[in-house]
């Protein structure tokens, strides 16, 4: 009897989808991804193998999901704040959580 309701069940999906709230890193946490990241930047040259978890905002949500990417670094920009890749994706620096070095 809803289906007549036009975007109905596009509202419902949408108001089921959970996002999650971003973890704000203490200062041990802050120390750490600083860490990491000048490990990045000390063999940038050899364009690192590394996962990055980061906090991607949801466009229609309050809130956002952790994603995990995986790829070579390119370089990391300062002036954009973004870490980018040399499959062409960029990270925001401020929503890095966490760098984990491939072997």
């Amino acid at each position: 009897p809803f289906a007549a309701l036009t975007g109905f069940d596009a509202a419902i999906a949408e108001t089921g989808r959970l996002t999650d709230d971003r973890i704000e890193l203490d200062e041990g946490g802050k120390q750490l991804l600083d860490e990491q990241m000048q490990a990045v930047l000390e063999k940038i040259e050899a364009q690192p193998r590394v996962t990055v978890l980061w906090f991607c905002y949801d466009e229609r949500k309050a809130g956002g999901t952790y994603v995990s990417t995986t790829g070579h670094v390119k370089k990391v920009d300062t002036y954009t704040g973004k870490l980018l890749l040399t499959s062409g994706q960029a990270i925001p620096l401020g929503e890095i959580f966490r760098i984990t070095p491939e072997k």
